[in-house]
């Protein structure tokens, strides 16, 4: 049994030894095939990588042109730029030529016109100083005459000016001579007024005027005359009438009737305030005066409200003395 299954198993191994010698066959054929191949892509690795190399080159040498083309260009751009900007100064330069160009004639042209007319104008003027030469000797000619004459005035003047002098001396001599004759008459006139008004302490001579206290003539507060004023009115009017026809008429003289208030304010319908007050109380007296026969000519009224007080204290006998109408013969 054993000599049977050796040659089996013989041929069994010379089989699986055909069989592997075939394997190795066949791999020893795949490797060939694979390892040329493997050579025939070494092979146009090697001529890719060559190609690659030289590529490599040219596209430095392509960077390298182009990184001076681009130098290149950019000097060339900066000498364009450098070229326009001279081109447009040049440009400038020339329109301002031409405009000083275009001045310069202008100014040319207006200079001859003005030449011409400075010659014309010095012909007129010639002409002129001919002329005014002329008037010159006439008009010193005139100085002489006037000097003459100026010197024939001023003698006349020294005369006059004495004359003058003699005048003012006998003028002011005679103004005083009417001041002193005003007051003369101021006093016969207030002698009289005293001698014909009631004796009364509040009428009175205070200086050169002749004072009413105002509760002679008016209520309180109000600017109508009360009857007890109008009969010292009728007193009054007569003498100065009677004084009229005494005083020469050259004497130019007025009785001036002066309205004053005490200091409390006074607001009523008809008076606003202590001024108002003593102005009408004034024409009152003025205006009754009249319709008496004075001659309104010789009479004048002035209100002074509270401001020139007779006594400046607060008491109410002082407002009394200060409520007052005042009577004083002045010059006009």
């Amino acid at each position: 049994m054993g000599g049977l299954y050796w040659p089996g198993f013989v041929d069994a191994m010379a089989q699986l030894l055909l069989v592997i010698i075939f394997l190795l066959t066949v791999f020893m054929v795949a490797q060939y095939m694979q390892a040329r191949e493997l050579s025939g892509q070494d092979s146009a690795l090697a001529k890719l990588r060559a190609q690659i190399a030289e590529l490599t080159e040219l596209l430095a040498l392509e960077k390298s042109a182009k990184a001076a083309l681009e130098t290149t260009l950019s000097a060339l751009t900066d000498d364009l730029k450098a070229q326009r900007s001279k081109a447009a100064s040049l440009a400038a330069l020339l329109e301002e030529t031409r405009g000083k160009e275009g001045k310069t004639s202008a100014l040319v042209a207006r200079l001859r016109g003005d030449l011409e007319a400075e010659k014309k104008i010095s012909a007129e003027a010639l002409a002129q100083v001919e002329l005014l030469n002329q008037q010159i000797a006439a008009l010193r000619r005139q100085v002489a005459m006037l000097n003459a004459a100026l010197e024939a005035s001023e003698a006349r003047e020294k005369e006059s000016k004495a004359q003058i002098a003699n005048l003012g001396k006998r003028l002011n001599a005679a103004l005083a001579r009417r001041v002193q004759e005003l007051a003369r008459y101021r006093s016969e006139f207030f002698g009289r007024l005293r001698r014909i008004l009631s004796r009364r302490s509040d009428i009175r001579v205070v200086g050169d005027r002749f004072v009413f206290q105002s509760e002679v003539l008016f209520p309180k507060g109000e600017a109508e005359l009360t009857e007890e004023g109008k009969a010292e009115m009728d007193k009054l009017a007569n003498a100065i009438i009677e004084l009229s026809r005494q005083i020469p008429p050259d004497i130019n003289w007025v009785l001036r009737v002066d309205g004053h208030t005490d200091s409390d304010p006074i607001n009523t319908p008809r008076f606003k305030s202590n001024w108002e007050l003593s102005a009408a109380r004034a024409i009152s007296v003025v205006k009754y005066l009249i319709s008496k026969g004075v001659d309104p000519r010789r009479l004048a009224a002035t209100g002074f409200g509270e401001f020139h007080p007779i006594d400046p204290s607060d008491s109410e006998e002082a407002k009394a003395r200060n409520r007052r109408i005042e009577l004083k013969l002045t010059e006009r």
